[in-house]
């Protein structure tokens, strides 16, 4: 019975997101944070897994080392300022490309050399002989 409930609660959230899954996903994790019959109905075919898994994970003491690292995490997140971090990166011209960082910032382009200038003219010429 359980199973025949999340499929017509999917069904329903389906219709009132127009066919979208995207939506309808949202729509059922809000009614199931809500709904205790319905988090059972999803849960319950995976519920044998969830157990499983903690039951692992608690007694190879994986469970133990997580916690300080979770909470130190949650308190560095807390005390810094990525935000302001953030707006500076996108307002400031000469912040570092994704992929092309290094240790110093970006050099602006040089005046090409002598060389350089020669070998584009070269280049040129033999496009223009063709």
């Amino acid at each position: 019975m359980t199973s025949h409930y999340a499929q017509q609660r999917i069904l329903e959230a389906l219709q009132q997101a127009k066919g979208n899954k995207v939506r309808a996903n949202q729509i059922i994790m809000r009614w199931a944070s809500e709904d205790p019959k319905l988090l059972l109905a999803l849960a319950k075919p995976h519920l044998g897994g969830i157990v499983a898994y903690n039951i692992d994970r608690v007694a190879s003491g994986r469970a133990k080392k997580a916690q300080p690292q979770m909470r130190q995490q949650a308190t560095a997140q807390a005390d810094s300022p990525f935000g302001k971090d953030l707006l500076k990166a996108v307002a400031d011209t000469s912040s570092a490309v994704f992929g092309l960082e290094g240790h110093a910032a970006p050099r602006k382009a040089g005046q090409a050399s002598q060389n350089h200038i020669n070998a584009i003219h070269q280049i040129a010429s033999y496009s223009k002989k063709k």
